[in-house]
Order: C-alpha cells, then structure tokens, then sequence
C-alpha cells in the first residue's frame, strides 16, 4: 500500500509530465525555484501510439512508448516557420519526458536532445526519484494549445501547452497495480517554457513551470 507521500509524488508526477512527476507539493512553480518544472508532429493532430515514430520529418525522433501508455497531441500549425519548429520539438519535448518516465531512466537520447540546462538535471534527478519510490507511469496523455508567445532573435522562444492527465496514472512496479484517482480540474496542467536553439538546430527545452487546474486549461 503506497503512503500519503508517496500517492502525492505520483499525483504530481502526472502533473509534470507535464507529466509533471514534479509538482507534488504545489500547484504552480518555476523551474528556477522551490523544486519546480516541468510529440508528435501534425498540421491538425496527432495519436501517437506506442513505439511509433513522431512524425514524417527525417529527423523526427522515434518513441518506444509501452503498450499500456497511449498519447495524443493536439498541435494546429501557425503558418510561421519558426513558431512551428517550436511547438513542433515542444511536442517532442513532452513525449521524451513521458518516456523517460516510461523506461526509468532519464538519460535517453530523446531527454538528451529536448532538454539543455537546469531543466535536464531536474528531470533526469526526477525519474530517479520516482524510479526509487518503486514507481512508473500508464494511462492516456493528451498535449493541446499549443502557442508561442515570444521570439528573441529566432534563437530563443517563450511557449505554452496545455496537458489533459484526467486519464493518466501512477503504477506500482513490482505489482503493476495502477492508482487509479478520482478526477478533478488539477488534472489539467498549464505549461510555460522557455526553450533555445542548439547548434544542431533543435528547440530545447531551458527553464519551465505549471499550474494545476489553470482555468485556460480545464476542459469538461
């Protein structure tokens, strides 16, 4: 039976990931701060399911989702070729945490190339940590509003999504038991980044912060 604390690190979890497996004792925070941060590629949208590649770009990273895991991104293009490419590895960026989380292991080539900085040492300290609880991840994640909100000299960007985790849960490991919870508007997740440009022409994600059940989020 997992204790208080340890449901709480889970709930959170799923706000970061964001999943956010992060944001357990708050329901707002700034990735340069009190502990805090938190693809696929369509013109429309996307379901990406387990083990399959992103998007048709050559240069798409791969995903190997487990079978128990499914993700769906809402991203509408913008017509602007760099506001795209942002959203577009934001999307990757979200789908490299979920796996990191998936696998337990935060050093996977997809974390790697979507994170830089401050905001790759929180979630590769993260997925230890939650690996350590003797926890994972399972259920359905869904990404959608999608927008960037500042360019600086087409090198560094300020962006946001949503993240519907209404059907997303932790999962004991040793007992594959799932902890299913009861549903509620802190289910939808704000997301803010600030993302820059690395010389092999990614978007990678620097600083970042969430708020739970953000009113721009919340769906019915």
């Amino acid at each position: 039976m997992l204790t208080t604390r340890r449901r709480t690190a889970v709930a959170g979890l799923l706000a970061a990931l964001a999943v956010s497996v992060t944001g357990c004792s708050s329901d707002s925070g700034n990735s340069s701060a009190n502990d805090k941060i938190k693809g696929a590629d369509s013109s429309e949208s996307a379901s990406v399911s387990p083990s399959a590649s992103a998007s048709a770009d050559k240069n798409a990273p791969g995903f190997d989702f487990p079978s128990d895991i499914t993700v769906t991104v809402d991203r509408k293009a913008t017509g602007d070729g760099v506001k795209d490419a942002v959203l577009r590895d934001l999307a990757y960026s979200a789908q490299a945490r979920l796996e990191a989380f998936a696998k337990g292991n935060g050093q996977t080539a997809n974390l790697n190339r979507y994170f830089a900085g401050y905001a790759r040492t929180y979630w590769i300290n993260r997925v230890a940590e939650l690996k350590k609880e003797g926890l994972t991840v399972t259920g359905h994640y869904r990404y959608f509003d999608f927008e960037v909100t500042d360019i600086a000299n087409g090198k560094t960007a300020a962006a946001r999504y949503c993240e519907d985790q209404s059907k997303a849960y932790g999962k004991v490991i040793k007992t594959q038991k799932v902890q299913v919870t009861k549903p509620s508007d802190k289910d939808f997740i704000l997301n803010t980044f600030q993302v820059a440009k690395d010389s092999a022409g990614d978007w990678q994600v620097t600083q970042e912060s969430w708020k739970k059940g953000d009113a721009s989020c919340v769906q019915g």
